[in-house]
């Protein structure tokens, strides 16, 4: 299976710092599997102009087809004026409209206050519903305290991190083994 974790935002470092910790998770839990790190912030991404994804080139290309590819996401994303910033919108606006049709998508948002901790619910779970994502319902939201020197030091943030990446990686199974259920019910 594949899975791609998405580290949001070209500014920063919490969400780019919880991302690797799933990635780390992921990589030590479930070697099987193919994790992919794509950090925004180490990439050159266009603007959506309206074209299909797969005739961007560069790094958008790159970007785009990759996320097309994976079985699975999770989703990091900072909170920014109450909402997702332009960088993770841009990656939405450039994938098609049943992007993440058949694919499991899980979140983890980081955020200044706890003052933002719905915005998932009211920002960005609209949008992954629409984009056809079979969603985990649970979330992993981390504060500002959390962190220190650009490491996750709440160890309750670890633990539900950890429960996030097996959530994501079970779902995604399951939905799989649907998948193949329905497949085979098909004799050609």
């Amino acid at each position: 299976m594949k899975i791609v974790v998405l580290a949001g935002s070209i500014v920063g470092s919490k969400t780019r710092t919880a991302a690797a910790a799933a990635v780390s998770l992921l990589k030590d839990n479930y070697p099987q599997h193919d994790v992919t790190l794509l950090d925004l912030a180490e990439y050159s991404i266009q603007f959506s102009d309206g074209r299909n994804y797969f005739e961007y080139d560069g790094d958008t290309k790159l970007v785009t087809e990759t996320i097309m590819e994976a079985d699975a996401l999770i989703i990091g994303t900072p909170t920014f004026q109450a909402s997702i910033p332009a960088t993770l919108k841009n990656i939405f606006d450039l994938l098609p409209v049943n992007a993440f049709r058949d694919k499991v998508v899980s979140t983890i948002v980081t955020a200044g206050t706890p003052k933002h901790y719905l915005m998932v619910e009211q920002q960005l779970k609209p949008v992954l519903a629409y984009m056809k994502a079979h969603i985990v319902p649970t979330y992993v939201f981390i504060e500002e305290k959390d962190f220190f020197r650009k490491e996750i030091v709440n160890d309750d943030i670890l633990f539900r991190l950890e429960r996030l990446v097996e959530d994501t990686v079970l779902t995604a199974e399951a939905f799989e083994g649907i998948r193949q259920k329905k497949d085979a019910e098909y004799d050609f």
